[in-house]
């Protein structure tokens, strides 16, 4: 190996001891295959199992296996961006630890990657995951073509590849949450998706659940736009207006049929509505302000515990 990579392949890793073993095998496959100068970097997301272990036992029997370990866990983003601050390559490949993606698709993301593209998105083919966690992931790339201005058919497939400009870009945000593929996005000239194949999950459990997915929705909102924020602006002038015209035409029923005891229900009802609308409001406008909050305090994003290079 040279000592100064070509290609480096970030993964991510959080509790993953029963995958780990045949990712390993399959990945230094592929990547031998290629025959260009590589670097492969697990960057373990406070683990509590034999992740640890196992990375370093990799680390002891392939030269070109590299090892970052958090103090605990951050969550997937911020271990690439982790990654990112250490990967030497022209090419930067992320992907996943669980095999949904396999790793024998990465040279169709390098050949890519060398025909000039900025970053190489990609989109599964015949996804194999259950439609709770489709109809989310279709909603987030609905939501990410619209804010980003970049329509891509799968934002949330980790398998990616990045040229070196872009990672030296996104090394230059220091916010302490964000979304990657959107945040590539805004810095990239020229950028292609391709489809790969995607597998059902056999071992192991998925780590996002429905919360993390509904934090990942807010970091893209909050981060890439301010959309929500003024979403709420027009829906209060929208509000006010509705009030003012139902307190008009509660007057002119007074003057016309008199004061009325029925009603009071109804009364109810809109009360609620407005409430509900303002502590919605209320909601929103708290979650730009914690954002504020997180950033103002400037502590690290991660911590990391151990370096094996």
């Amino acid at each position: 190996m040279e000592d100064k990579p070509n290609i480096s392949v970030l993964i991510p890793v959080l509790n993953e001891e029963e995958s780990l073993p045949e990712l390993q095998e399959r990945l230094h496959r592929v990547m031998e295959g290629i025959k260009e100068p590589y670097e492969i970097i697990y960057i373990n997301d406070g683990s509590t199992d034999r992740t640890p272990v196992l990375l370093e036992d990799y680390h002891k029997k392939f030269p070109c296996v590299k090892v970052i370990e958090f103090n605990r866990n951050y969550g997937q983003h911020m271990a690439l961006f982790a990654g990112f601050e250490h990967a030497k390559g022209e090419i930067i490949i992320t992907i996943d630890a669980d095999l949904q993606n396999p790793p024998e698709e990465i040279p169709k993301l390098v050949a890519k990657a060398e025909e000039g593209y900025e970053v190489v998105g990609t989109y599964r083919k015949a996804r194999k995951d259950s439609i709770f966690r489709k109809i989310p992931s279709f909603i987030v790339n609905k939501i990410t073509a619209k804010l980003v201005g970049v329509k891509l058919r799968d934002y949330g497939c980790m398998l990616r590849a990045y040229r070196r400009n872009i990672i030296d870009y996104m090394n230059m945000c220091p916010e302490s949450s964000s979304f990657i593929p959107a945040l590539a996005a805004t810095f990239a000239k020229r950028i292609v998706e391709i489809e790969v194949k995607h597998e059902e999950r056999s071992k192991g459990t998925s780590k996002y659940s429905i919360f993390k997915l509904l934090r990942l929705n807010f970091d893209l909102m909050t981060n890439f736009s301010l959309l929500p924020i003024q979403f709420i602006g027009v829906i209060g002038v929208v509000v006010a207006l509705l009030g003012l015209a139902f307190a008009i035409l509660l007057f002119v029923r007074r003057l016309i049929v008199g004061p009325e005891v029925e009603g009071t229900f109804t009364l109810f009802a809109i009360l609620f509505f407005f409430i509900g609308a303002q502590i919605f409001s209320l909601g929103i406008i708290g979650e730009y302000i914690g954002r504020i909050y997180q950033e103002v305090r400037r502590r690290p994003r991660f911590i990391i515990k151990k370096e094996l290079f």
